[in-house]
């Protein structure tokens, strides 16, 4: 532990003399480098101190929010500079050697300088990521998107054609720091109508209260036609902090759930409800959390006890690993299964048709919006809230909107 300390220092070392060297080569005013060098000083001992006050029994706050993003908006900028002054010096030593030998007298002369347009463009590089976590913070984590898609299923029954479906996720209320944005966004769920709404899970970070400022407001989703129904993520069940005894952790869980009947969700529990419109009916079926990675609480079977493959099915499972694992080769098919849980990492890049990217596709197979597979749909909503960084680059808050049409596929 201590030799990894030591190796993350040196790194962290190194990537702070590389910038600064950039902001040498390019100027000489020595105002500027004495306020660079007290500036990082300051966050530097900032961090320190924030992450030093960290406690275990109570989890993520929005101070370590913001401290996560002090971090990411100091050291990826940084860390940019030190790749491409590194890339240089690599340069400058191939070039050492070849001026040593073919035309300089001593090794000082042989050595290049460091080139100032190479830091101008260090520089110019860097700025990206700062500028784009930086708005992430400040405006992309209120940035909500309403996201639409259609699938067709060849055995939709009739009734159900042209049904649509309101879907959120990942709420994280604790993160929540502003009430005008969040009730904008409630204004966006009622305006769409839907003819049901469906919540996938993690209405907390940790701790039922978190939720408490915002009842009154999530009270205000207009309850549709087929009703509101919800299940729990993996952030809802206290795994990630250290309770004073199991009877807290017990309470917290037994509140987290309460919370959802207190903003007239219907939370379903390894259980299936009949949704019935017209002469049809479809089964909703709500699991608890199930990831290949995390908790693994989630009873497909319970769930889906007395279904047949007759009926048509909607599963609700917080997180996207689910699927591949089990559910698209469970005996009972699941015609569409919503989840969210990964956010699209909150850090990414989208332009539709052109370029769907985030680093988290290296760890999730199916991370967000649609994917099918031998005619079974898996939905990944990007979430509604934000989680660890605060804030959201490229992949935004999303609420979905899915129009459920009986036919075939359309290429």
């Amino acid at each position: 532990m201590v030799m990894r300390l030591v190796f993350i220092g040196v790194i962290l070392l190194l990537v702070e003399l590389y910038a600064f060297q950039a902001f040498r080569t390019i100027t000489k005013e020595r105002w500027i480098l004495i306020s660079y060098q007290l500036v990082s000083l300051a966050i530097f001992i900032y961090l320190i101190y924030s992450f030093a006050q960290f406690d275990r029994s109570v989890g993520q706050t929005k101070q370590t929010l913001f401290t996560m993003g002090v971090l990411l908006i100091t050291l990826i900028p940084k860390l940019l500079i030190a790749i491409i002054l590194l890339t240089e010096d690599i340069y400058r030593l191939f070039a050492t050697a070849i001026n040593y030998f073919t035309q300089a007298d001593n090794i000082k002369e042989a050595i290049p300088e460091r080139r100032k347009f190479v830091s101008q463009v260090a520089l110019m590089v860097a700025l990206i990521p700062f500028t784009s976590l930086l708005y992430g913070m400040t405006k992309g984590k209120y940035n909500f998107k309403v996201i639409r898609q259609t699938i067709f299923f060849p055995d939709l029954p009739d009734s159900f054609d042209g049904t649509t479906i309101t879907q959120i996720s990942d709420v994280h209320s604790g993160s929540f720091d502003n009430p005008e944005k969040i009730s904008y966004a409630i204004d966006l769920i009622n305006e769409q109508k839907s003819d049901i709404i469906l919540f996938t899970g993690d209405i907390v970070n940790t701790h039922a209260d978190e939720m408490h400022p915002w009842i009154d407001t999530f009270r205000k989703i207009e309850t549709p036609a087929l009703g509101k129904f919800s299940v729990l993520g993996n952030h809802d069940y206290g795994e990630y902090i250290e309770w004073p005894s199991q009877k807290a952790k017990d309470d917290n869980f037994k509140a987290i759930k309460d919370l959802h009947r207190q903003i007239d969700f219907k939370l379903l529990l390894n259980e299936h409800v009949k949704i019935r419109k017209g002469d049809d009916e479809i089964a909703l079926v709500g699991v608890e959390n199930w990831g290949v990675k995390f908790k693994q609480a989630g009873d497909l079977h319970k769930a889906s006890e007395g279904l047949t493959n007759n009926d048509f099915k909607i599963l609700m499972s917080h997180d996207p690993s689910h699927w591949d694992a089990e559910v698209k080769k469970y005996d009972k098919h699941f015609h569409l299964t919503l989840s969210g849980h990964t956010h699209g990492l909150q850090f990414g890049i989208e332009i539709p048709g052109v370029i769907k990217w985030s680093p988290i596709e290296y760890v999730y197979k199916q991370w967000a919006g649609l994917y099918e597979e031998m005619g079974k749909y898996i939905y990944v909503n990007r979430g509604f809230g934000f989680h660890a960084y605060p804030g959201r680059v490229g992949i935004w808050p999303e609420i979905t909107v899915i129009e459920l049409k009986k036919g075939e596929k359309v290429a």
